[in-house]
């Protein structure tokens, strides 16, 4: 018998939320993420270090025997929001997601216990626009050594091993000093994306690939939609804020009725959006219905997103164009999830083959 989700956060979510603000508030302001994006050092160590080290959060997802936090995607999913509102350039999803759920389904203890205590960081190689049940590009196996290239893995270039599918159906754990990792341009630049190119590499073979990278992009897809909902609550905050403190006439911009419809649409939009995401997570935390109620998020959550960025970015016209005003952080980083783990496209036509809802 199925049971009412439960979209609420509890006091130990709120906590967690506060916690991890707290710190991001202190260490990741937008002027330094800024900074950042323009140097040869994107992603935030020191700031991962901290989250994953310090407060524990890498292994939410893995078991307490295994040296994890044995908590619920409910609470990674309050983390991933907070990581969004501050467009954070941390591997955490890449690492404490996508590639701990997928050595989960490999019940490999002695990686899941290093990328637990965030002391190791975990990639997996598949292309961040692949979606669940997708075909992957495999590497060939090749008298024990890997040989192929990879192109668009994201936080590549921050791994310290990449889980990588091979042509013999396994799943190989590599070390990222055992391959040649090349940047590639990226809209978001604070997830950047690299080519990985394998030339006779080796690898430990930890499990059998399709099902742990299905579980992976899975929990991926319905947790995004966390992110997401950062992105537009923070782009929404601070568009509101904005349009209160600026004047033209003589009076409030935010008092003209136009710009009060335009916000209250972006205001629907966005609580919609948190109904959605807080679903996913508890359909992955739960395991009922999950492959529906992922869809759904993801399909909604991408338009949602990008429009909320899209609209930020006008209303606050000629200062939002400027490269100092973080709006372009949070405009590119919805504009990439839009495509990453699939399409919100492909979601719908996965969500109608789910439900046997034939096109017309």
């Amino acid at each position: 018998m199925s049971t009412q989700p439960d979209l609420l956060y509890s006091e130990e979510e709120e906590a967690l939320r506060a916690a991890v603000r707290d710190l991001l508030t202190d260490h990741c302001a937008p002027a330094d993420v800024i900074v950042r994006t323009e140097s040869d050092a994107p992603h935030d160590l020191a700031l991962w270090k901290s989250l994953a080290e310090g407060m524990g959060l890498a292994g939410l997802l893995v078991p307490e025997a295994q040296g994890g936090q044995g908590a619920t995607h409910r609470e990674v999913a309050v983390v991933l929001e907070e990581l969004g509102r501050a467009v954070a350039p941390v591997p955490y999803l890449t690492s404490a997601v996508v590639a701990t759920e997928a050595l989960l389904a490999c019940a490999d203890e002695e990686l899941l216990t290093r990328l637990a205590s965030g002391r190791t960081i975990g990639v997996l190689a598949v292309g961040l626009h692949t979606a669940p049940g997708a075909a992957l590009k495999p590497v060939r196996l090749e008298d024990g050594a890997l040989h192929g290239e990879l192109t668009g893995i994201a936080d590549a270039a921050a791994a310290d091993v990449l889980l990588v599918p091979a042509d013999d159906g396994g799943l190989y754990a590599v070390a990222a000093g055992a391959v040649t990792i090349t940047e590639q341009v990226s809209l978001d630049l604070t997830r950047p994306l690299a080519t990985v190119t394998l030339d006779g590499a080796t690898g430990r073979r930890i499990g059998d690939a399709e099902p742990a990278v299905r579980r992976a992009l899975r929990a991926a897809v319905g947790l995004l939609a966390s992110e997401q909902l950062g992105v537009a609550e923070w782009v929404l905050t601070e568009t509101v804020r904005y349009l209160k403190e600026r004047k033209q006439f003589n009076r409030p911009v935010g008092g003209f009725q136009a710009l009060k419809h335009r916000l209250a649409q972006l205001w629907l939009e966005v609580v919609n959006l948190r109904a959605a995401a807080r679903d996913a997570a508890d359909a992955l935390a739960s395991g009922e219905d999950a492959d529906v109620r992922v869809a759904v998020a993801q399909a909604y959550a991408a338009p949602v997103a990008v429009h909320a960025a899209e609209e930020a970015l006008q209303l606050h016209a000629g200062i939002g164009m400027t490269w100092e005003h973080p709006i372009h952080l949070h405009l590119k980083r919805a504009k990439a999830d839009s495509i990453a783990f699939g399409t919100a496209g492909a979601h719908r036509e996965a969500l109608a083959g789910l439900v046997d809802l034939q096109a017309p």
